[in-house]
């Protein structure tokens, strides 16, 4: 058991999120659950606590695609004892042409910068105490051969033909970025006692990924929803969930994990000089120091 420990855990209201936070309570941390909906947070709340009826568990309401619920969010953990755990792992697809009331593309807001912003405000009052950061990201083979555009961090170009399938494709750039992410916050914080790893959860029924979905790309997730062996939640969850308590991992940093076996990912999310060019204007687009 981990008694004591706290656990902070994004897009907590479903699918992996809450598998997650579920497991995470029956290992004995206390967990934050952070989601958009407050009804669907006290839902996701009962569904757990039917299953560990000893969970101890907090909601925190959060849309995490503006920047300023993420900083009021961050504000609000480090007003109480600093996280021990962080799973960052709410995601959405959305249209490249939506927009955020504060003006940035929604794919992008959600899936990185968020992530970017929360986990770089937490180091501050986390300090010198240990704690484990692990970023929910995607296969890194299937996301090869889509290379973040550096000087389009909005994917307003270059996604391709049918518009059905741009969404993704937007999506899977903000997924490198999650990986370059992790390599470039691992190696800022060497020599601290917070280890920061990413993870690909796998190809899961039940996340709610595809739900806004149009066009070849709709009928397809329908269909692997359908798929009788696909794996679930649980499933999804079991390596983050061993990445934020097993001790085979203590110490280990700035590495991307597969079913609990560390693999690479693509060239592109590991050259530096990419990395640090990503850092600096994530840093500019959420207001932070490079």
């Amino acid at each position: 058991m981990h008694q004591h420990r706290r656990a902070v855990i994004t897009g907590a209201t479903s699918g992996i999120g809450e598998a997650i936070a579920r497991l995470l309570a029956a290992e004995g941390l206390a967990v934050v659950m952070v989601g958009r909906g407050e009804e669907r947070l006290r839902q996701a709340r009962r569904r757990i606590l039917s299953a560990v009826p000893d969970a101890e568990l907090s909601l925190e309401r959060a849309d995490l695609s503006l920047l300023g619920d993420v900083r009021a969010l961050a504000e609000r953990l480090a007003a109480g004892p600093p996280p021990d755990v962080v799973v960052s792992n709410a995601a959405v697809v959305a249209d490249a042409a939506e927009l955020t009331s504060e003006g940035l593309q929604r794919t992008l807001a959600v899936n990185h910068l968020a992530p970017y912003l929360l986990l770089r405000s937490l180091v501050p009052p986390i300090g010198a105490r240990p704690a484990r950061f692990v970023v929910v990201g995607a296969s890194p083979s299937a996301l090869a051969r889509a290379p973040v555009d550096l000087a389009d961090l909005s994917s307003r170009r270059g996604l391709g033909f049918p518009p059905s399938v741009r969404p993704f494709v937007a999506y899977g750039r903000t997924k490198n970025m999650n990986a370059m992410f992790v390599y470039a916050l691992a190696r800022r914080l060497a020599g601290s006692r917070i280890t920061v790893n990413g993870v690909h959860p796998g190809i899961i029924k039940g996340t709610g990924l595809g739900r806004h979905a149009r066009g070849a790309l709709r009928v397809f997730d329908r269909l692997s929803q359908l798929r009788p062996f696909s794996p679930g939640p649980d499933d999804g969850a079991d390596t983050p969930v061993w990445l934020a308590t097993s001790p085979r991992v203590e110490g280990v940093t700035g590495r991307f994990f597969v079913r609990r076996e560390q693999v690479p990912t693509a060239p592109h999310t590991t050259d530096a000089e990419r990395c640090d060019r990503l850092w600096a204007e994530s840093a500019r687009l959420v207001g932070l120091p490079v």
